[in-house]
Formats: structure tokens, sequence, C-alpha cells
């Protein structure tokens, strides 16, 4: 990559932010297209946030990523916001304008429909009801693309209620009802289900594992957990054992990335199974 004076910036906003995989996942998308442009991290503590975006346009930034702890403050920082992220509760994308104001949206909710709609084509929001574990920022992302996919009915598993009941509140729909349950009942509302998320860190590396009885799941329901690190969680595996569809949590990292570069960059980008392969290799343990 050389960099010169018409190089398009744009990078990721975090702290820390040295555990990142953007700048990869960006990097390889500017070397496939051929783009004159760079995509840095920039750490940046939490005191510091509002001097920093509003440095973007100063510095000749098109825009970046945000990522912990800087997805809500966010809110406080840019001109506007649009409607998804508002939904969902967190900036994770932030583009600047012509004019040098700042707008914040959250890719997070495209990112799992297009990796739900890339390893489960045969899965359909009238299949039944969707289970989704958590209740967290990544929980309302999943719930939302799940809304406006058409599903019906969502069951939230969560281990505090008051949590999951807020989130049901927000983001309930006419369309979309959505019920709440504890984590005793995580088996019992798999009854009938036609998906299953996990939307939670448990099963991450350094988390404590996710172990859960999926008798009762429909094999035909697909599973998906959205950590990737490991990319084969033991949910995964005691799912595909039972001859469930399973989706792994590296789509939805890949795919939340396209809307940005498209915005900073100008360019369309894919997923393909090279990146994949890319990515994978940062996420294998050292030998």
């Amino acid at each position: 990559m050389e960099i010169i004076g018409k190089t398009r910036l744009a990078g990721i906003m975090g702290w820390p932010v040295s555990h990142s995989r953007s700048p990869l996942l960006h990097g390889f998308w500017l070397d496939q297209t051929g783009i004159d442009g760079a995509y840095v991290p920039l750490p940046v503590k939490p005191d510091h946030i509002e001097p920093a975006l509003r440095a973007l346009p100063l510095l000749g930034f098109r825009g970046c990523n945000l990522t912990v702890p800087h997805k809500q403050t966010a809110f406080a920082v840019v001109d506007r916001v649009d409607r998804l992220a508002r939904r969902i509760g967190a900036i994770n994308t932030i583009v600047v304008e012509s004019d040098g104001s700042l707008t914040g949206t959250n890719t997070d909710a495209f990112g799992f429909r297009e990796n739900l709609r890339e390893a489960a084509p045969d899965w359909k929001p009238s299949s039944g009801p969707a289970v989704v574990l958590g209740a967290g920022g990544a929980a309302r992302a999943v719930i939302v693309a799940l809304s406006d996919a058409g599903a019906a009915e969502i069951r939230i598993v969560n281990r505090t209620r008051h949590r999951a009941a807020a989130v049901a509140v927000e983001l309930a729909t006419p369309q979309t009802r959505i019920t709440i349950h504890s984590w005793e009942e995580a088996r019992a509302v798999q009854h009938q289900a036609g998906l299953l998320v996990n939307a939670t860190s448990l099963g991450m590396v350094g988390e404590p594992p996710l172990r859960l009885d999926l008798s009762l799941l429909p094999v035909s329901a697909p599973v998906v957990d959205i950590v990737y690190v490991p990319l084969e969680t033991e949910l995964l595996t005691a799912a595909r054992r039972r001859g469930h569809p399973v989706v792994d949590g590296l789509g939805m990292l890949l795919h939340q990335g396209r809307p940005g570069f498209k915005a900073w960059f100008g360019a369309f980008v894919q997923v393909t199974d090279r990146l994949r392969s890319a990515m994978l290799a940062t996420l294998a343990p050292p030998r």
C-alpha cells in the first residue's frame, strides 16, 4: 500500500483497539479493489471521544467504525443518527458528510441478516419462533434484524429479566411479538422454534462455556452463534451433532463491514472464501 496525498482515510476508534480485526478486513478489500485508501486503528480514550470524532473531517477522514466503549457515547457527539441505530441503541459506523457533519449508523443487523441468509439459505421467518439468548447490544441488533425480516415471534432468554423486558418493550412491533423467559426456561422455549441464536459472550475464549440442552429444538432449525473466537463453539458442535444447520459468527463480522466500506471508499464488496480464509488465519490459536 502506498500512501499519497489523495489517499482516502478511514479507521476504527476504540479503547483498546489493538484486538480489532477491522484493519485487516478493510485492508483486504482495499487491496482487492485497488482503491487508494487506508484504514487504520485509532486508539481513543473514553473521555476523548468527542474531540476525536470532531477531528475526523479536519484530518480528511471519510469516517470510522466504533467499538467498545464508544458505541453509545457517540450518540451525544454526532450531528444525526439514523433510525436503525436509534432502534438498536448503538452506533458502530460514522460517515463524514460533504459538509463535514457526522452521521451515525449501525451495520450489525445487516451483518447478522446477511450471514444468516448466506449460511442458512433455507431458513424463513415463517419457520417458527426465533429464540435469542441475551439482551445486550448484540442481541438488540439480532432482534431488529429478525423483526425486519418478518419474524412473527421472538423469544428472549436472559438471566436478568428486567433487562430483557426493556428490550421487548422497545423493539416489539405490531408484526413481531416478543416474549421474555428466564435462563431456566432455555430448554422449554425451544419447542417448535425455527431458529436459535446465541447473542451472548458465553462460549467465547475467556468466558464461561455455553452448554445448552437442544433436545426440544426441531432439527430443521438453524443454530447461530455470534461468537467467533473460537469459531467452533460448544453450542455449534452440539448442534452439528444433532444435524442442525449451523452458522458461525465470523460471517457477521465480515458482512457488517461492507456498508462502511461502500460509504467511505465508494465500492461494493463481498465476503468471499479467500477473505474468510485470510480472517480465519488470524483466529487460529498459536502453535
